[in-house]
């Protein structure tokens, strides 16, 4: 960055670059998934050489974490407008849904099967409980209702994946259970298995969101 605060046409052209390899990444993860991605190819289909490419990209679990990173980034930012917006536990949902549909490689590039051998940096996982915190948010918000599940008792215990959110107990069971519920879901409408079922995966998730309202 220059003193003034805007990049040089250096640092500009790799900023494009970066974000052309990503792109053809993002087309190889949609043929075949994430786990073919191949560098080389990338750089084939950009007329690159492989050792080109590499000065932008060090490996490919580096690249590989760059898109998983904008995936967790861009599902956070929604999460947050629409908490800035008012939105309660269920518009929380609904913004899931959006994103998800708007992108579904995106969608299982975090939520799908993990790469074999790929272990996500720290910061990564920073970003993701942001993402629980705004739905942790939600159902902290909720009215407490009945006697504590036996099984609020085993999360207390075993509560560091909601990192230092203050929620009780009962809102951790919560943001399980939707989050567990939802993602079911849509990984299934995502994934292609209601096709041919005669049925809208829309009216179905608005059913298990009416459940989820009955539940809570």
């Amino acid at each position: 960055m220059t003193e003034t605060g805007t990049k040089t046409p250096r640092e500009r052209y790799r900023d494009q670059v970066r974000t052309e390899i990503k792109e053809h990444a993002r087309e190889q993860i949609a043929t075949a998934g994430a786990s073919a991605l191949s560098l080389n190819a990338i750089a084939k289909r950009m007329g690159m050489s492989g050792p080109a490419l590499y000065r932008y990209f060090a490996s490919r679990d580096d690249l590989i974490t760059e898109l998983i990173r904008d995936a967790y980034r861009s599902l956070a930012d929604a999460f947050r407008a629409a908490a800035d917006s008012g939105a309660d536990l269920f518009g929380l949902a609904h913004t899931l849904r959006g994103w998800a549909l708007d992108d579904p490689q995106r969608y299982f590039l975090i939520y799908g099967t993990p790469v074999p051998g790929y272990h996500a940096p720290d910061d990564i996982t920073h970003i993701a409980s942001e993402i629980m915190a705004a739905l942790l948010d939600a159902c902290a918000a909720l009215p407490a209702e009945g006697p504590a599940a036996p099984f609020e008792a085993h999360l207390e215990a075993h509560r560091h994946w909601a990192g230092d959110h203050p929620a009780p107990p009962a809102a951790l069971h919560r943001a399980l259970l939707c989050w567990t519920r939802l993602h079911g879901v849509l990984s299934l409408e995502l994934a292609g298995h209601f096709t041919g079922m005669g049925f809208d995966p829309a009216v179905l998730f608005e059913s298990e969101l009416a459940a989820l309202a009955a539940k809570l």
